[in-house]
């Protein structure tokens, strides 16, 4: 959407566009919570961006994945354009959570100790990062850039204006004769410039880079800086801002193509839209330094409130090591510290026979470089290394900014015109960009990703069956002679938009794996639950292990690539696997009631046809008779129920009867290991039982399902 800052209020309570709301008082503007990039809301107001900002009670918002408290760059703007301080009312319990993810995100870790992240240091050294950080912070304390005031029972006051937090939430303001309520729920709205599309699924290339962002936090008209890598047709999202999950969404990008981010450091315009793509569906990889994580879990931990062991177990973190080469997705990155003014890595990587760089924040200016030697802050062997900048990469993504925590444009534009012709230039508003010039503008939208030409291999196409079939849970574990077998009867087949693949009430002949693409079950009989079926689900299994006739239509709702298997080589294929009866066991469960309990569960309402098929494989029906104890209090839990009809009483008289309710609490389960209560059938019911040790395995796999649980449970 093309979005236009706000240039007056129109209400005594205006909503802002991106979430909260600004009243103007006699103190001058109020903004009520703060989630990310409100900032590009209110820079163009009268009386520009607020310096009195109230945060509601809880910071961190788990539907949407963010914080509503991102002052980071209020305070930023206010600190360093307005010469004035930020105030922030915060409930008393929570200021020093604040002040942890302030002092993390304005002046990084209070200690530093990353010596064990350097490889070889004896002939890379190790880069002074607490002197850089210094000379970067210039003194500064967090008491001068922001005042941390708490929000009172009783209320408080700013100047003249008196504030009172409500007890059903939200606030009641009382400036002179006026009377403003402001409401409990802050209002989300994904802002961003969606930039060029197509009107298919995105198929990823070999090698490729897709703009999520050229810009930077301060610029209203477009988005915050960001991209994603393809690398053997698998997303890394590099640095992804604020609702990038909305954006790939709208992009026609399917989620289960990313499965890795890498997070370069914790300023707010970088890892904004991180903890969304965690929450998004399934479990992803962060590769960063263990210096960059622990700062990002702190940040994190402060505002959820989520112990940080807690919110490690909802990600794969794989450690990177500077100047030592890492595998990922068959690239070779190297890793470095860049000079900036929190910890913060770039890094360079080998694909086939291209290489690319990327900068990151970086103040990437030579005789800033020589002075910081000349002053004893830079050592001999990280000056040398600063001043190397790896110019000769094919590829080059580098930050431009405003000095002295980014590198000055004007310095790119003095480049030799041969590497100016290589330099992609993000974390700049266009209006700043040199009209003559060599070096290219970054582009942002999916039709303009950028496809660097890279050799192929010979088995390019067998690596892509294996690698679509290992991405399915029921095929992993094929044993190894059947991989050979796979390899010889899949094949590859196309579909064009509205076409139909399967039709209902036919004889089964084919077993169908989406490579792209979406599919639409057709099903009369549960019309409610409409089915779509993306990248790496299959369809058609059904009536080959049953041996019945197809149960409905399946048509292509987009252009669609499956890989296909013809009926006997399938069953040949996962006869006496641990496979055929997983297979066999999912297809008795996918029908209209098991897809209507799940979507009634309110956790479950959201999950994607992925997600959806994964519970399946873990579900078991049962009809129970009138009577009989699920759970008992207190004692170890083997199992945990979803009510698919009937009645069950909980032990303090309560009664569960909503069909797709859970039969014990979840949060009780994980943490203690134990029923909360008792639950006893009423009359004869119909329930779904998820074994212990599986259920807990979906929520490992699915975070956000379980942030879903603990924030509503």
């Amino acid at each position: 959407m093309t979005f236009k800052p706000l240039t007056e209020l129109t209400q005594d309570v205006t909503p802002l566009p991106r979430g909260g709301y600004l009243i103007d008082t006699s103190a001058g503007y109020i903004q009520f919570g703060s989630p990310p990039e409100t900032l590009k809301d209110t820079i163009f107001l009268p009386k520009g961006v607020p310096h009195y900002f109230v945060l509601p009670m809880e910071h961190f918002h788990p539907a949407v994945g963010m914080s509503v408290a991102e002052i980071e760059f209020p305070i930023y703007y206010n600190y360093f354009l307005k010469k004035t301080k930020t105030t922030i009312y915060v409930h008393p319990d929570h200021i020093q959570n604040l002040r942890i993810v302030l002092q993390e995100s304005i002046f990084g870790p209070e200690k530093l100790h990353i010596e064990p992240e350097i490889a070889d240091p004896e002939t890379y050294g190790i880069p002074p990062l607490e002197k850089e950080i210094a000379y970067f912070r210039g003194g500064r304390t967090l008491e001068e850039m922001v005042d941390l005031k708490p929000i009172t029972k009783e209320g408080f006051w700013i100047e003249e204006v008196h504030i009172k937090p409500q007890k059903e939430g939200g606030f009641l303001v009382q400036d002179g004769l006026r009377k403003l309520t402001i409401p409990k729920e802050l209002n989300f709205q994904a802002i961003f410039e969606l930039g060029d599309t197509s009107a298919e699924p995105f198929k990823p290339p070999l090698l490729g880079i897709t703009c999520l962002g050229p810009s930077h936090g301060f610029d209203p008209y477009q988005n915050t800086s960001g991209f994603i890598l393809w690398i053997n047709k698998s997303g890394i999202m590099v640095d992804p801002p604020v609702n990038s999950t909305f954006w790939l969404s709208q992009s026609n990008v399917n989620p289960k193509l990313i499965d890795s981010i890498i997070l370069t450091h914790c300023h707010a315009d970088h890892d904004a839209g991180t903890f969304q793509k965690i929450l998004e569906e399934f479990r992803v990889k962060i590769y960063t330094t263990p210096t960059v994580m622990q700062s990002f879990l702190r940040k994190y931990s402060a505002l959820t409130r989520i112990p940080a062991s807690r919110l490690m177990e909802m990600f794969d973190f794989c450690p990177v090591t500077i100047h030592k080469p890492i595998n990922i997705h068959g690239a070779l990155f190297t890793f470095f510290y860049t000079l900036h003014s929190i910890p913060t890595v770039g890094f360079r990587f080998i694909y086939r026979n291209r290489t690319m760089v990327y900068s990151s924040d970086h103040l990437n200016h030579p005789p800033t470089i020589e002075k910081l030697y000349e002053q004893g802050i830079l050592d001999e062997k990280r000056k040398n290394q600063l001043l190397h900048f790896p110019w000769e990469s094919d590829i080059i993504y580098h930050e431009a900014g405003i000095p002295p925590l980014h590198t000055p444009v004007s310095y790119l534009n003095t480049l030799p015109e041969e590497i100016q012709k290589k330099i992609i230039v993000y974390h700049i508003a266009e209006k700043d960009f040199p009209k003559e010039t060599h070096l290219t503008l970054a582009r942002f939208g999916i039709a303009s990703t950028v496809y660097p030409p890279v050799e192929t291999y010979q088995f390019e196409e067998a690596y892509e069956i294996l690698d679509a079939f290992s991405r399915i849970e029921v095929f992993q574990g094929l044993p190894f002679e059947r991989i050979k077998d796979l390899l010889l009867v899949v094949k590859k087949e196309s579909f064009k938009r509205g076409e139909t693949i399967i039709k209902k009430g036919t004889k089964g002949d084919k077993f169908y794996l989406i490579f792209s693409g979406n599919v639409v079950i057709e099903d009369e009989s549960d019309e409610k639950n409409r089915k779509v079926y993306g990248n790496y689900e299959y369809f058609g299994e059904i009536s080959l292990v049953e041996d019945t006739p197809r149960q409905a239509t399946v048509k292509a709702l987009t252009n669609v690539d499956a890989f296909v298997i013809e009926k006997e080589a399938f069953l040949r294929l996962v006869e006496n696997t641990p496979i055929l009866e997983r297979i066999k066991h999912i297809a008795k469960l996918r029908n209209g009631e098991t897809w209507s309990v799940i979507k009634a569960n309110p956790y479950f309402a959201a999950l994607t046809s992925a997600q959806i098929t994964e519970l399946e494989n873990i579900l078991h029906r049962r009809e129970i008779d009138k009577n009989t104890i699920l759970l008992d209090s207190g004692k170890p839990c083997a199992s945990i129920f979803i009510l698919a009809s009937g009645v069950v009483a909980k032990d303090d008289g309560s009664l569960v009867k909503e069909k797709g309710s859970f039969i014990g609490n979840p949060v009780c389960i994980r943490e203690k290991g134990m029923a909360d209560a008792t639950y006893r059938t009423k009359e004869a019911s119909i329930v779904y039982e998820i074994p212990v040790a599986d259920f807990l395995r979906f929520l490992d796999h699915n975070p956000g399902v379980w942030m879903h649980i603990v924030f509503h449970g």
